[in-house]
């Protein structure tokens, strides 16, 4: 009986520890709403470590066109993701034309999208972390080399 507590227990923690790593990016949240007849409601969340992780198994040869697109603008990536850490409450674009609206914005480290016109309402929220992990593994990945997350 000892034997199967501690096996539970083990299992238990182990459970607790694999949670803890693949939420400890945060959560990746994209909800998109159509109202009107045959309207579709899609909500997705998912572990913000999925899109680095994803990019492990894309095939090398995928990555090439993205890696050269993406190789020389990585030192400014790295600046922005700086510079945007320094501030966690920050509104970009704030449009409003009569009923439809768009907002670009960061709040509490995440890239928050929301677009709300006649009859669609989408929302994104992703960790900006999540972003610059995923930019520097496909940096690294489409130059050949393998990344260090």
């Amino acid at each position: 009986m000892l034997l199967l507590a501690k096996l539970a227990l083990g299992m238990t923690a182990t459970v607790a520890v694999a949670g803890a790593y693949t939420f400890h990016d945060g959560i990746v949240r994209v909800d998109v709403d159509e109202f009107r007849e045959g309207g579709q409601h899609v909500h997705v969340w998912a572990p913000a470590a999925i899109a680095p992780m994803a990019l492990h198994m894309v095939p090398l040869h995928h990555l090439e066109d993205a890696g050269e697109k993406i190789g020389p603008l990585m030192p400014t990536i790295r600046v922005l993701f700086k510079e945007l850490k320094k501030y966690p409450d920050a509104e970009f674009v704030d449009v409003r034309d009569h009923e439809d609206h768009v907002r670009v914005a960061v709040h509490d480290g995440k890239v928050i999208v929301d677009v709300n016109e006649r009859g669609d309402k989408v929302h994104v929220s992703c960790p900006l972390a999540a972003i610059e992990d995923a930019a520097g593994v496909l940096a690294e990945r489409s130059s050949g080399l393998e990344p260090t997350i």
